[in-house]
């Protein structure tokens, strides 16, 4: 049985690839990565731009509040367009050619415009949190090809609950702000605040490894070539959360 906390790549995917039919091409490996490759292209694309338009309006306008104002509208237009590519994505794998780029396009404005605020705030902390970003990919990639971790089916249950608690952490605090109440610790800047940021990155990593064993399984079933677009979008979401998380520790230790 195939598990992953990832919405974007459910077990039915890949298990039930013989409902596709013979296809005269099929997933690869290789074909997933460069696929990736593609969307991460198209994600930084977007965030140069929302990060040059939030510099160029906060030196017109003398001032960061005129950068913050500038780009509110390409922070929450991405968002929204990535959440809507998204949905599309997983619940019709077949358009995933043509909306995983637009969702890495549309999720590449939300990513510039939250990182050149930050950026603006504490000074090298974006290219910081890319670096562990990537290397943190790279680590666990070759924890993965080597074997070292080994997604076993208790292992993948362990992710998947763990990543569920932390979704649920996160509706939670949602609702409560929506009534002007803060959830304890989760934005603290204190011991147990970076405690807790620190245990979600690890929780985020380690989808990263259920990420790779699910792509290698569709590619080992034979899954049509579309699904190349749909793995490299499903490890995307993963790579945009762990990114998020570390640029949320980082800013925590230059506050405290």
């Amino acid at each position: 049985m195939i598990r992953t906390a990832n919405p974007a790549l459910r077990a039915e995917t890949f298990t039930e690839v013989a409902a596709f039919g013979r296809v005269e091409k099929t997933m690869t490996i290789q074909g997933t990565v460069g696929k990736t490759a593609i969307l991460l292209v198209c994600c930084l694309a977007t965030a140069i731009f929302t990060w040059n338009h939030f510099t160029e309006a906060a030196l017109a306008g003398e001032g960061l509040g005129a950068g913050y104002a500038a780009v509110q509208p390409w922070l929450w237009g991405g968002f929204i367009a990535g959440l809507l590519f998204a949905l599309i994505t997983i619940f019709k794998p077949p358009a995933a050619p043509i909306t995983a780029p637009l969702y890495a396009a549309a999720e590449g404005l939300f990513l510039g415009a939250i990182s050149v605020m930050f950026e603006a705030l504490y000074e090298g902390i974006v290219i910081q949190a890319v670096a562990l970003t990537l290397g943190v990919l790279a680590a666990l990639l070759l924890a993965y090809t080597s074997r070292l971790i080994k997604p076993t089916e208790n292992l993948k249950l362990g992710i998947v609950a763990a990543t569920g608690g932390v979704m649920l952490v996160y509706l939670s605090t949602w609702i409560l702000g929506i009534f002007g109440v803060g959830m304890p610790f989760i934005h603290d800047s204190g011991p147990i605040g970076i405690g807790i940021s620190i245990v979600i990155i690890i929780i985020a990593a380690l989808n990263l490894v259920l990420d790779f064993d699910f792509i290698e399984s569709g590619a080992e079933a034979g899954a049509p070539k579309y699904m190349e677009w749909y793995g490299a979008f499903g490890l995307m979401m993963t790579l945009i959360w762990l990114y998020l998380e570390i640029l949320r520790l980082l800013a925590k230790l230059r506050e405290n």
